[in-house]
């Protein structure tokens, strides 16, 4: 299975013959801001400035049901830029709608460059083995450029919409969305105010995609640790003291900075996801705390141990030595 996947079938190759890094654990990660940045980045080449030749649609939904005659409008218009918001990419057309796309648990994008050492159909892989019969290869999209790219997901829980690029801010998928983790908004004072008076753990208002867009298990762990803040904390006592919210400042910091180092890695392969030329993100190999309990912490004089917990459902990672 590919989250997040952008490959070409010799970039496959490549990967199943052992160039990549040894990936630790085994288990189904939701692709978060990195990896959905990652992707969106790959796909921008096969996409923006070309035209929509083909748009061929295998089935009548994934997680909801694909908007009306969506082949069709979508046909012979052209992708004039891509962006991201929070974990949902949107490709804006010369028609004056917006192509959303949402990867879910186990989406992924695939680029087949029709180049001659790569003929026939895209051989997407699961668990490393190429898929020739293409079962989840859902909605194909032919360019004008040559690339043809198709969207693959297993458990069919991402999706695609359509919407006026004027009526956007009140799509159902924005319109309650926090703010981004990397813009301006996303200040310490934002924080502050935004966690006052919440009575649930810090890692779990973290995981609010209201309060801010993107973030996921993996990042959340990772910035608590980077800030020195346990994910049991309240949220509530990361807001302001006093006039001061030194906490939610750290905390901000924190976010920002593990979240570019995991752009700058192409986010993390926990199971097989993979970018553009189809290596794996590398940013697990960098982890303080997340899927490492039992290994001593990494802070420098810090001596504690990761320990695994669980928290409405998710495994949480950190250090209850330095991070209070």
């Amino acid at each position: 299975m590919v989250q997040g996947t952008i490959v070409s079938r010799r970039a496959i190759v490549q990967h199943d013959a052992g160039r990549s890094p040894p990936l630790p654990e085994k288990v189904a990660h939701m692709p978060e801001l990195p990896e959905v940045e990652t992707v969106r980045r790959g796909l921008e080449p096969a996409m923006v400035g070309r035209t929509f030749v083909r748009v061929e649609q295998r089935r009548a939904d994934l997680r909801f049901p694909f908007p009306q005659h969506f082949s069709d409008r979508l046909t012979g218009t052209t992708v004039t830029d891509i962006s991201r918001r929070g974990k949902l990419m949107m490709a804006g057309l010369d028609s004056g709608e917006v192509l959303l796309m949402h990867l879910g648990m186990s989406g992924g994008f695939a680029i087949l460059d029709n180049a001659p050492e790569t003929p026939g159909r895209f051989y997407h892989r699961r668990d490393n083995q190429p898929d020739q019969a293409g079962r989840h290869d859902h909605v194909v999209f032919e360019m004008s450029g040559g690339a043809t790219v198709i969207y693959n997901d297993p458990r069919r829980f991402g999706f695609m919409g359509l919407e006026r690029s004027d009526e956007l801010t009140a799509s159902r998928h924005l319109r309650n969305l926090g703010p981004e983790p990397l813009g301006a908004e996303f200040t310490g004072q934002y924080l502050a105010t935004a966690l006052a008076g919440r009575q649930t753990s810090l890692k779990a208002a973290l995981l609010d995609q209201r309060l801010v867009a993107g973030l996921g298990n993996i990042y959340v762990s990772e910035a608590l640790h980077h800030a020195r803040l346990s994910p049991r904390r309240l949220a509530a006592s990361a807001s302001a003291r006093n006039g001061r919210s030194i906490r939610a400042e750290r905390l901000v910091v924190a976010v920002r900075e593990v979240l570019a180092a995991a752009i700058e890695a192409g986010g993390s392969s926990l199971k097989d996801f993979a970018h553009t030329d189809g290596g794996l993100g590398l940013f697990q190999h960098r982890f303080a705390v997340y899927d490492r309990a039992g290994t001593q912490c990494p802070r420098t004089r810090c001596g504690g141990t990761i320990k695994k917990i669980v928290q409405n459902g998710r495994s949480t990672f950190y250090c209850p030595a330095c991070q209070r």
